[in-house]
């Protein structure tokens, strides 16, 4: 047990960035990431080292969101926006908060890899290679599929 209490010391962080970055909300990322240590004590003995640890935590805090999100337990905000002129550029719509939920509706529909890549980077706030190893890839693989979905939401917004 007192390994168990050291791995979750030591990745409740990054895990907590990573759900953070999924649903933007800090009571949701808690009550996640408590499960998702929940659920790897219970089932350590299947993780295999096919991967590093970080990651296999994330994937199942990844599969546990998406499952209470698929079962309506977690909802969005769904508050109106004004519509504003679009001349702003791409990276101040982000930081404009009204244009967040606008980013949000086109993130939701946008395919993997680039949804969940887009946001690692801008909302988990995690560099190309920590991405990279979550997948499994390479940082330039990161750098690529970041910019590409980037290209995606551009040309939505416009």
């Amino acid at each position: 047990m007192t390994d168990f209490n050291f791995l979750y010391i030591q990745y409740f962080e990054d895990v907590y960035k990573f759900v953070f970055s999924l649903c933007r909300n800090e009571h949701i990322a808690e009550d996640i990431t408590q499960e998702t240590f929940f659920k790897a004590l219970k089932s350590i003995d299947g993780f295999n080292g096919k991967c590093k640890l970080r990651v296999w935590l994330c994937q199942i805090a990844k599969n546990t969101y998406f499952s209470l999100y698929q079962k309506g337990k977690i909802f969005s905000d769904s508050h109106q926006i004004e519509e504003k002129p679009r001349t702003e550029d791409f990276e101040q719509k982000l930081i404009n908060s009204e244009s967040a939920f606008e980013i949000h509706k086109l993130l939701h529909i946008l395919e993997e890899p680039y949804k969940e890549v887009f946001s690692l980077r801008i909302f988990g706030e995690l560099s190309f290679a920590q991405i990279g190893e979550l997948f499994e890839k390479t940082e330039s693989w990161a750098r690529v599929t970041y910019h590409r979905a980037k290209i995606k939401l551009k040309g939505d917004l416009l």
